[in-house]
């Protein structure tokens, strides 16, 4: 039986987790404030910056997945760099393969499609935290010391997506609640949005598969839609009309959103993002492992369930 260890108990964590258990593997979950162990899965509290700590309790991992994050936009210059580097020395340690969850930031601003063979340019400070994890890790694979691979999506959506995502609480409860949306950017600039669960699979598969280490692959994503089109098929789901899309200035994220949730901050260094189109590919991964993106539509029906379940239960 391998023994998989996953770091951060967040959306993506728990749900590679539950994937994991549901097949009869050994599966622990470490994360900084622990949890209640479930069928199958084991959790542990642990700080993944204290490098000692994390090497002792990862100690017999075949496979970790580093789905962990710093608790906010702003604090990634802080954090990231002695989380990582604890991270690589606990997957060296134990001959450990390690399967990254990463993202698009390091590419920066494009003109055209993004593919796994975009040079990683980003300008920006978060781009370049996420160019030096890449560079870190794939020192250590080419020595030998480790394998490792890197899963890259766009802006997440999908059950557990809260306050922290573009089409998060902010996009999704407005339009299931018939209210009017407010979104930064161009409400109709095609965007690449990548489904959560598509991400855990992606993770699974690659920690499993021979075949994936040593390079990142782009995780499974539909054809990108805007912000404008994602509101409308929620609308259509939901069986009403579409709700009106307003532009917001990214001046109120800075001075007035930002001022209660400081994390928000740091996504206008993203904000080539939003302005403009925003489109990966992700050939490479359907055409290795088989494995399609789920559809937009059904996905944003699971997303509903997901939402209508939780404002139920508030």
């Amino acid at each position: 039986m391998t023994d998989h260890v996953i770091l951060g108990k967040g959306q993506i964590g728990s749900t590679v987790a539950r994937i994991l258990a549901d097949r009869g593997e050994r599966v622990r979950v470490l994360s900084r404030s622990g949890g209640t162990d479930a069928p199958g899965i084991e959790h542990a509290k642990v700080d993944a910056r204290d490098a000692a700590a994390l090497t002792a309790a990862t100690a017999g991992a075949d496979v970790i997945y580093n789905c962990a994050n710093p608790a906010g936009y702003h604090q990634w210059a802080e954090e990231w760099p002695p989380m990582f580097a604890a991270i690589l020395a606990a997957a060296k340690a134990h001959g450990a393969s390690l399967v990254n969850t990463g993202n698009l930031y390091v590419y920066g601003p494009v003109s055209e499609p993004m593919t796994e063979r975009t040079p990683l340019r980003s300008p920006g400070h978060k781009g370049q935290i996420r160019i030096k994890m890449w560079e870190d890790a794939m020192a250590l694979h080419r020595a030998g010391d480790l394998r490792f691979t890197e899963a890259r999506g766009s802006d997440y959506f999908g059950p557990g997506a809260l306050a922290d995502a573009m089409l998060g609480e902010r996009f999704v409860r407005p339009v299931i609640e018939g209210k009017n949306l407010s979104v930064f950017g161009d409400p109709d600039a095609p965007h690449s949005f990548t489904y959560i669960p598509d991400v855990a699979n992606a993770l699974v598969r690659l920690g499993g598969d021979d075949r994936a280490w040593g390079r990142p692959w782009h995780v499974p994503t539909a054809p990108a839609r805007s912000q404008r089109e994602m509101a409308e098929a929620l609308a259509r789901l939901l069986g009403r009309d579409a709700v009106a899309v307003r532009r917001l200035p990214w001046w109120l994220l800075i001075r007035v959103i930002g001022t209660f949730q400081p994390a928000m901050r740091g996504i206008t260094e993203t904000r080539h993002q939003w302005d403009g189109p925003y489109v990966m590919e992700s050939s490479d991964f359907t055409e290795t492992f088989g494995d399609e993106p789920t559809g937009t539509e059904a996905a944003l029906a699971e997303t509903i369930e997901w939402w209508q379940r939780r404002l139920v239960a508030a």
